[in-house]
């Protein structure tokens, strides 16, 4: 009799936490399909091109998935990006570049694995967020923004598809150390009328790269997908948790001034 092997399916896994929680679910003998635009297959991960701002391209993807197995037991949607600078001087074509792959390339996602894991009767989404959804970083509005909106459309999202047996949770990351840092579009326009945003900008890129290690999320992924009960948003490292706690908790207006100084 052959043995069952769990599946995952992930976008945004070449790299940084995608990568490490393709590795860590293979470690466990999970079969893992990996979808992203630069990649490659190796053990017994499968690297599948894919550019999840392309709705066509998610959705053949998922198909070539499914002509190598039957089933899929959790999906994550890890593929983003971000830009930097002022809302004000912000371009609007870099500002729907970042919606178009942090949001709408996780709804393009859901939307094609949702009649697989209807059919199937179970599964697990899984989205890879920011603490950046609950606690606004200023200069990196659109981030923010984009995450936020991911968070609300998964909230809603778990009690639409709760019917079928399919959990949705996030996991909210603070700073973590990958090349994220380095592939951010900074924006320099307006840096003279918003004499912090360099700084601020600079601040940030410095927590980043001291921050976790891209394994510690890609852990606290793990723990999502095989918890019985998994929670709607997952703060990801306990300094984040208390900061998403104290934004609970206090006044909104002070929690952002508060944040805000430490970025001036």
């Amino acid at each position: 009799m052959k043995t069952y092997q769990p599946t995952l399916l992930l976008t945004g896994g070449s790299g940084g936490i995608g990568k490490a929680t393709a590795e860590l679910f293979a470690s466990h003998g999970w079969k893992v399909y990996e979808l992203s635009r630069h990649g490659n297959s190796y053990g017994s991960v499968v690297h599948i091109h894919c550019d999840v701002t392309q709705p066509k391209q998610v959705q053949h993807a998922v198909d070539e998935v499914l002509q190598l197995t039957d089933h899929i037991d959790v999906v994550i949607s890890n593929a983003g990006m971000g830009i930097s600078g002022p809302v004000e001087f912000t371009p609007v074509e870099d500002a729907k570049r970042q919606f178009d792959v942090n949001f709408f390339g996780a709804l393009y996602l859901v939307q094609a694995v949702l009649p697989i894991l209807r059919k199937q009767q179970r599964g697990r989404i899984i989205f890879t967020s920011s603490v950046a959804a609950v606690l606004s970083v200023p200069y990196q509005s659109m981030y923010s923004a984009s995450k936020a909106a991911l968070n609300a459309m998964a909230l809603a999202l778990a009690n639409e598809v709760r019917l079928f047996n399919i959990d949705v949770a996030c996991l909210l990351p603070g700073d973590v150390a990958t090349g994220f840092t380095s592939a951010r579009i900074k924006g320099t326009v307006g840096n003279d009328v918003y004499p912090h945003a360099e700084q601020a900008v600079a601040a940030m890129e410095k927590d980043e790269q001291n921050g976790m290690s891209a394994k510690k999320m890609a852990t606290a992924l793990w723990r999502i997908a095989i918890s019985r009960f998994p929670a709607p948003l997952n703060v990801g490292g306990w300094q984040y948790k208390i900061f998403c706690f104290l934004d609970h908790i206090l006044p909104k207006r002070l929690v952002n001034r508060i944040e805000g100084m430490m970025y001036s």
